[in-house]
């Protein structure tokens, strides 16, 4: 599966990797073993998204098609992050060679402006900017979806809509894990009259496990994307009960902002590593940049060498993050607003060989409160990678920000709203060591697309697809795909191997390695405390993401795909 691993090395981490697992946690680091398929795969957070994505690919569609059904579908059935009131970005990778991304991030309403969520004395108090009306960003779902597939798709966007549609309208049962939110959210849910509406069981109490959940709202607000394409959600009744929700209750988005709403196409960045050629997402995601920087830092070292989540190993991936984050947070922004962000010297072997010089092997660096910091991002986001019988190729990561957004629901249109704007440095020119930034290319302004760390990312072998990656988790995506990617061309893992391996994160501030429950033997903990490392044990797996792949095997073209068993309903499917 690995094709340029040798294969004393991939005994060698096998023999570590099971190690670990013997002493993890089963939900975190017991093996999924990948499903494969010789034709259509799909894998996603939803089992019902999965099989959406697959019935549009046997009837003829491409990825695609399919990655644009799949995402309306988890609209529906995963409203934790699916969504239709959020944004994202899509990588594809075609069979004629064609590479695109396409941005739908969230921007800033018209009347945003820098100093927006602090208060007349010039204090911020930490909840504005992710609470409330307020905190919503105009929507760029619909849009992204339809830009890709009218420069890619092949079937109708009406048989694309058709799975959703039919889940919203004839409802599914209601899982445990999906219960376990609204009886979590119920509080929240009960605050605003639209959610109640469509997320409490006749409008006051829970959905139980089994009973059918029926969306109708959402159904009709689907319908008419099917009748009048993007103008069905930007323009006409949709725009106008949106626009009226915000209006009411102190929001900044009009019709103005959501008729103005355009999705981008951009070019994937491009960078290697030990010989694959590695696609990810361009600014204003800051994934495709950090990653392929840390990547690029690593690449002078032997971590197979060092041996799997030896003390070595961590340390350098440590080093490798903490320098990646503090350009993330010093350069990055929206490209349209940032036209001088050095993303070219970011992504150069040059400038990782200087970064790497400054790492001293034995010794952790320190991340000084007065210099640049992590920037914000989102809590919740979701992934998922689609190939056609064709070896077309699709990445998408999109998000609500938080756990089910806003948990704002504008009354007749039945999805969540976002809290992207939370997303933005909220507070000019401060920086400190709890991980505030302030730095001016991610401060708000009208029209402006807040910084992200989604991290669609694609692996091309002899030029061809072979690994699509993703995840969800706020600022731990990029060091979850980075360590996806490490584990198998490094450590020759699997795919199945690699999405459930345990995981580490460092932001550079504030100055901390958080270490997975498990993640590292009490010996390995404490020589990384002795090199100087703060080191944290994160007790929940869910801060630290739920990886999706697939991996094409480039001797018999057989699709791989695993969900990450963190992922409660994650789900690979294929034909």
């Amino acid at each position: 599966m690995v094709p340029l691993m040798n294969p004393i090395v991939r005994r060698r981490t096998t023999v570590l990797f099971v190690f670990f697992l013997a002493f993890a946690p089963a939900a975190v680091a017991a093996s999924r073993i990948a499903e494969r398929s010789r034709n259509g795969m799909v894998v996603s957070a939803h089992p019902l998204a999965s099989r959406a994505g697959v019935e549009v690919l046997q009837k003829g569609g491409n990825a695609v098609d399919a990655a644009v059904a799949t995402g309306f579908a988890l609209a529906v059935v995963y409203p934790a992050a699916g969504n239709i009131g959020g944004g994202g970005f899509l990588i594809a990778v075609m069979k004629n060679g064609r590479t695109a991304a396409f941005d739908f991030r969230e921007t800033a309403p018209l009347r945003a402006h820098p100093r927006m969520f602090l208060d007349s004395s010039g204090a911020y108090d930490g909840t504005g900017n992710h609470e409330g009306h307020l905190s919503v960003g105009v929507p760029g779902t619909v849009a992204g979806f339809f830009a890709a597939h009218e420069a890619l798709g092949r079937l109708p966007m009406s048989s694309l809509l058709a799975p959703s549609i039919r889940l919203a309208e004839k409802g599914f049962p209601v899982s445990w894990p999906l219960h376990d939110d609204f009886v979590a959210l119920d509080t929240l849910f009960a605050l605003h009259p639209g959610t109640a509406q469509a997320f409490r069981k006749r409008g006051k109490e829970p959905y139980r496990p089994g009973d059918v959940w029926k969306q109708p709202d959402l159904a009709r607000t689907l319908k008419r994307i099917r009748r009048d394409g993007r103008d069905g959600f930007y323009r006409g009744e949709t725009a106008r009960l949106l626009a009226e929700e915000m209006r009411r209750n102190g929001g900044l988005i009009t019709m103005e902002d959501l008729a103005a709403y355009r999705a981008v196409e951009r070019q994937p960045v491009r960078g290697s590593y030990r010989g694959y050629d590695v696609l990810s997402m361009a600014p204003p995601s800051s994934g495709g940049v950090t990653l392929i920087e840390m990547l690029n830092i690593l690449e002078g070292y032997d971590l197979a060498l060092e041996g799997y989540h030896s003390a070595g190993h961590l340390h350098l991936l440590a080093e490798a993050m903490r320098r990646g984050y503090a350009d993330r947070a010093t350069h990055l922004g929206d490209p349209d607003f940032n036209p001088d962000a050095p993303v070219t010297r970011l992504l150069s072997k040059e400038y990782a060989a200087t970064l790497r010089s400054s790492i001293d092997p034995r010794r952790a660096s320190r991340s000084r409160p007065d210099g640049p910091g992590p920037g914000t991002g989102n809590t919740e986001t979701t992934h998922y990678a689609v190939v056609d019988a064709e070896g077309n190729a699709v990445v998408v990561t999109t998000t609500l920000e938080d756990w089910y957004g806003s948990k704002i629901v504008a009354p007749g249109t039945g999805f969540l709203l976002n809290n992207e704007m939370g997303d933005f440095n909220p507070v000019p020119g401060r920086t400190d060591s709890t991980g505030l930034v302030g730095t001016p290319p991610n401060l708000v302004a009208p029209g402006k697309r807040m910084l992200s760390s989604m991290t669609p990312t694609i692996l091309l072998h002899d030029g061809k697809p072979w690994l699509l990656v993703g995840s969800p988790g706020g600022r731990t995506i990029i060091n979850t795909v980075l360590q996806v990617i490490v584990d198998m061309v490094d450590f020759g893992m699997d795919l199945g191997e690699a999405v459930a391996a345990p995981r580490i994160h460092h932001q550079w501030l504030p100055d901390l390695l958080r270490v997975e429950k498990f993640g590292a033997s009490p010996e390995t903990v404490a020589r990384l405390r002795e090199m100087g490392h703060r080191v944290v044990i994160r007790v929940s797996s869910r801060e630290q993401g739920r990886a999706m792949g697939i991996v094409i095997d480039p001797a018999t073209g057989v699709r791989h795909g695993a969900a990450d068993p963190r992922q409660p309903e994650g789900s690979a499917a294929g034909y």
